[in-house]
């Protein structure tokens, strides 16, 4: 299979507030900060991170993408070390997936695809983690699903089937639901037609190749396949390129 192009799925994401600087010790030798509490120096560090952050996306913006992603890459080791410290804080995990996701799209702009894969794969974790805490948000959901259909692309690439089959499925249950909820939205049938395409070639059961040839005619027929996609959706389907 052709590699595919990275899906740009453009999102505006808000940076935390600033963390609270924890109050001056009682003592001169404070002890050690509590588990999941986070020291004064990693609360400095995760608000200089807020700050970079926020650059990046007015770079970002501006259309910078290498300014936008000096910005990230200098934000992400505060909010690393701010999840490790407080790891069922989800607001801060929120963060760090839109951060990782930030970085792959500003990496992705300047054609540094090994590098924006690697920031994929570090913020599917985290994106899972989101989806899980908070199930009713479609946007995470429709990233996540996004995220993993491009990295299981990336194993097929390299022939690796097993390794990319599940992954297109995980993004199967994810568009699915989020074609459920909302049946006429383009972006979502386009990541459900993403994954089926994925796991068309992928997957042991005929009926997933069978879908994915269903749909793809649909929405070929009806003109809702994005540019991403058509090619791809008129190779399964045997539909001549116009």
């Amino acid at each position: 299979m052709t590699r595919t192009a990275l899906i740009a799925l453009v999102m505006t994401m808000t940076a935390p507030a600033l963390a609270q600087t924890a109050a001056a010790p009682s003592t001169p030798t404070p002890a050690p900060a509590p588990a999941g509490q986070m020291t004064q120096a990693q609360v400095a560090a995760f608000n200089q991170a807020v700050t970079d952050f926020t650059a990046g996306q007015t770079a970002q913006q501006g259309g910078d993408h290498a300014a936008a992603l000096a910005k990230y890459e200098a934000a992400l080791p505060g909010i690393r070390t701010a999840v490790q410290a407080q790891p069922d804080n989800i607001d801060n995990v929120n963060f760090l997936a839109n951060a990782l996701y930030a970085a792959a799209a500003a990496s992705g702009a300047q054609q540094q695809l090994d590098k924006t894969l690697a920031y994929y794969e570090e913020s599917a974790p985290h994106w899972r983690k989101v989806v899980a805490a908070k199930p009713a948000d479609a946007a995470s959901r429709d990233i996540l699903a996004g995220i993993l259909v491009q990295l299981g692309n990336a194993k097929l690439s390299k022939q690796d089937k097993a390794g990319a089959d599940p992954l297109y499925t995980e993004a199967l249950a994810l568009s699915r639901k989020s074609v459920a909820e909302k049946a006429a939205d383009p972006v979502a049938k386009n990541l459900l037609l993403s994954a089926l395409i994925g796991a068309s070639q992928t997957s042991a059961d005929p009926k997933v190749k069978e879908e994915a040839v269903t749909t793809a005619k649909a929405m070929l027929a009806d003109g809702s396949v994005d540019a991403v996609n058509k090619p791809s959706a008129q190779a399964l389907t045997g539909t001549p390129a116009a």
